[in-house]
């Protein structure tokens, strides 16, 4: 697992900020802190689902049992434990025939199962989506890559956005041959953004490669501080 560190450049003096307004008047300097941290993914989640359309509702529920069903055993058999596999309720819904002339007609029934799955050997992801196929899955909803300890990287990122702000406000005190007085105020957002891999198409999937170990996750974080200056 790699990381790097970098820093975006957003900084300004103010004689009067919203940000640091109070009763008494006294020089301050307000600076914006940007941290960012990069990680390859070690993990992730993906849903896939199955839909089957029959004359009726049972035929159409238990084809789609049978495919989720062999799936779930072929994820097992694969390594994948019982709790990281998520399957979600059975939804059913009637399938019209509709026409300029005539009342709707009912043709069928498509019932539709989701199965979302954690992912915790990164190298087996695209075997996993690639067998999926063959047990009746036609649907690949989300691909999400992930980080086993995401706290550790937004911590890191968050430390990277305090001491970026800490140095733009030592380098422009110094600039303007002042220095800094403590500081004055803090304000803090909460920012834990993921990379998501979109919808694809089933048939899609068969192509893909297994370069998931080759995409960066990155966790940013930003903090706004207004320093003292001496007066």
């Amino acid at each position: 697992m790699k990381k790097t560190l970098l820093a975006a450049c957003f900084t300004s003096v103010v004689l009067a900020s919203p940000l640091a307004m109070a009763e008494d008047s006294f020089p301050r300097l307000e600076t914006i802190g940007v941290g960012e941290v990069t990680a390859q993914p070690d993990m992730a989640t993906f849903s896939v689902a199955v839909e089957e359309t029959r004359k009726t509702a049972q035929e159409a529920k238990q084809a789609a049992d049978k495919a989720v069903t062999a799936f779930m055993d072929r994820l097992q058999k694969q390594g994948v434990k019982r709790a990281d596999i998520e399957s979600a309720n059975i939804y059913l819904h009637p399938q019209y025939h509709h026409s300029k002339d005539n009342s709707p007609e009912l043709v069928g029934y498509q019932a539709t199962r989701q199965v979302t799955v954690t992912v915790r050997d990164l190298d087996q992801l695209n075997s996993y989506l690639d067998n999926a196929l063959g047990d009746g899955i036609n649907r690949i909803h989300r691909i999400e890559l992930k980080v086993t300890d995401e706290a550790k990287y937004q911590e890191q990122a968050r430390q990277a956005a305090i001491q970026d702000a800490q140095e733009k406000a030592k380098s422009l005190a110094k600039g303007f041959q002042t220095e800094l007085d403590g500081i004055w105020n803090i304000r803090y957002y909460d920012s834990t953004p993921r990379p998501v891999m979109g919808r694809m198409a089933m048939d899609a999937a068969v192509q893909t490669k297994a370069t998931y170990q080759d995409a960066e996750i990155t966790f940013q974080d930003r903090v706004e501080v207004v320093f003292r200056l001496e007066k």
